[in-house]
This record gives structure tokens, C-alpha cells and sequence, in this order.
């Protein structure tokens, strides 16, 4: 019988190598982390002082347990009892000199200086009784100039900036259709710069000046109530990083102002 010859099979490894694992986006991820930080410090190079600062802050103390600042709005943070009571300072100061002009308080329902997110905010509104511009016009009457009068040099003395607003109440403006009262909130309040301007304020001192017409009324459930018819003064934080200056009446009103507006 006839042997079976033998069979002999070869077979070739097709193989490529072994499998990789997922080591390359381990290294993609660092590469991509790497870019975000470069990317990341050049914006800080060519940012604000303001902003170095704060993000500075932030990584000093993520927490907020210090006043180192991090970023948030301006607005929404709590200010610093420091700052309250700066402004606490100056605005007793500000009492006491409209008091030297007005002994009998006749402007004590006109006036109203309140502690806000954004500043001092010093309401001037008018009454049924007393007004300070002549009705439907930007011309000041006696009772505004001298009221601005004392104002202006008060508030020249601060580093502070100020910001001047118009409003008006919700009567629609009685003169030519081309003019309204967007027109005339506008026209009061750069009258009461210029006024303060001419007594005392600095001309770099304003931020801003802003008309609002009815679109801010102060008693909005009365819209045509008078003390809506205003001029607000706002002496606002400043936002900068640099030492407190000592002001007359041991006043320090240049703080930094938490990343708070």
C-alpha cells in the first residue's frame, strides 16, 4: 500500500504589529491643554491692568475669602464695608453743605442721596411745587444753579468720575414733533455738566452723560408724578488697583472696587 504523502500548510503572520491602546490622545490632549495656555497668557500680556489683576486675584483666592479680586461683573458683587462707608463719609458732607444753602430744608423732599451698586447716587427731582428747569426746556432755574453750585466743588475734590443722567415723566413733550423728551432728558443733563463744570467739576471727571427720557421713572406706578422730572448725579467706584488716595475729611474713595456693577 502507498504511503499518504505528508501535507505541509504555511501559513503567513498578515499582522501589522500590536494595537496601539489610546496613548496618542493622551498626547493629543496635552498638546491641545498646552495651545489653550499659551493662548491664555498672550491675551493676558495684552489685557487691561485691570484684568491682569483680577485674574491674578482669582488664583490667588478662587474661594473669595479675601479681597483679592476674581472675575465677575462689576454690579453684582457686594462692595466692601470700606467703601460704604466712604461713601457714607461723603455723603453727610454733602448733606452739610446743601444745608448752608437751604437752612430751612425747603429742598429736603427734592433731594435724595442713596448708597447704590454703581456709586453715590444723588437724585435731584422735582416737585409740584418746586421745579429746577423751566417747564418744557433745559434752562436751568435759580433753585438748580445753586444747588449745583455747592455740588460742584464737593465732588471736584474726589478722583471719583461722575456720571450725569436726564429724566422726564411719561407726559409727552408739548413742543414741535421733532423734539421729544428723549431730547430733553438729554438737554438737562448736559446742562447740569455744564453748569458743574463751570464750578468746580473736572471736564475729565465725566464718564457720562445720558438721557433716559420716561424709560426709568422713579415712581413708575404714578408715571406722571413729578419727582419723576430728575437730574441723578452718580459719584461712581473706581476700578483700579492702585493705592487709596487720602482725601480732605479723611475721605479714600480710590479703593479697588471688588470685580463687583
Amino acid at each position: 500500500m502507498a504511503e499518504t504523502p505528508e501535507i505541509i500548510i504555511i501559513r503567513k503572520n498578515s499582522s501589522h504589529g500590536k494595537h496601539h491602546g489610546g496613548a496618542w490622545k493622551v498626547a493629543y490632549a496635552d498638546f491641545v491643554t498646552g495651545m489653550m495656555a499659551l493662548f491664555i497668557v498672550l491675551w493676558l500680556m495684552n489685557a487691561s491692568q485691570q484684568v491682569q489683576t483680577a485674574v491674578g486675584g482669582y488664583f490667588k483666592d478662587p474661594h473669595g475669602t479675601t479681597k483679592k479680586l476674581g472675575i465677575e461683573d462689576v454690579s453684582t458683587v457686594a462692595l466692601p464695608s470700606s467703601k460704604k462707608e466712604d461713601m457714607q463719609k461723603l455723603k453727610e458732607q454733602i448733606l452739610k453743605s446743601i444745608q448752608r444753602i437751604d437752612p430751612l430744608n425747603k429742598l429736603k423732599n427734592q433731594i435724595e442721596i442713596t448708597i447704590t451698586s454703581e456709586g453715590l447716587r444723588i437724585e435731584l427731582m422735582e416737585s409740584a411745587k418746586g421745579t429746577f428747569f423751566e417747564l418744557g426746556s433745559a434752562a436751568p432755574t435759580t433753585a438748580l444753579k445753586d444747588l449745583l453750585q455747592v455740588l460742584a466743588p464737593e465732588l471736584g475734590k474726589l478722583p471719583n468720575n461722575i456720571s450725569i443722567e436726564g429724566h422726564t415723566d411719561s407726559k409727552p413733550y408739548s413742543g414741535s414733533t421733532a423734539y421729544d423728551n428723549w431730547d430733553l432728558s438729554c438737554d438737562r443733563a448736559n446742562a447740569a455738566r455744564r453748569m458743574m463744570q463751570d464750578h468746580g467739576l473736572r471736564p475729565h471727571q465725566i464718564s457720562q452723560v445720558r438721557g433716559f427720557a420716561d424709560q426709568r421713572l422713579r415712581l413708575p406706578q404714578h408715571p406722571d408724578d413729578p419727582s419723576n422730572r430728575r437730574v441723578s448725579l452718580i459719584v461712581q467706584y473706581q476700578v483700579k488697583s492702585d493705592a487709596e488716595v487720602p482725601l480732605p475729611g479723611g475721605l479714600k474713595l480710590s479703593n479697588t472696587v471688588p470685580s463687583s456693577r
